[in-house]
């Protein structure tokens, strides 16, 4: 089973803020969309470009370059080009720190 990984605490990711953390590898992008905290893989599964400077619009994040759109919460895309969903990870708070892990090769 995956390990969980500390990124940061829970008051230094404000309302609408994300942050970068690596994950076993994988570039992970952390949002705190109105005090709920989602976590997806930084990759466009239209191009593999990177989703996390694109704009968040209510739980979707529209990719920069191409305007693929994205569920936060489930990684469902939601527009073309893009067709594939993106990678969630679980997250989890404890002693004020946010933790997530990659779960997609747990058996």
């Amino acid at each position: 089973m995956s390990e969980w990984i500390a990124t940061v605490a829970v008051n230094a990711l404000a309302e609408g803020e994300h942050i970068l953390v690596d994950v076993d590898g994988t570039d992970v992008a952390l949002f705190n969309l109105q005090g709920e905290f989602v976590a997806v893989e930084d990759v466009c599964s239209h191009d593999g470009g990177e989703l996390a400077s694109g704009q968040v619009d209510g739980d979707e994040i529209i990719c920069p370059r191409h305007g693929a759109r994205f569920c936060l919460k489930t990684g469902q895309v939601k527009s073309a080009p893009a067709y594939e969903d993106i990678a969630c990870f679980p997250v989890k708070i404890q002693d004020g720190v946010l933790f997530i892990r990659d779960a997609r090769w747990d058996v």
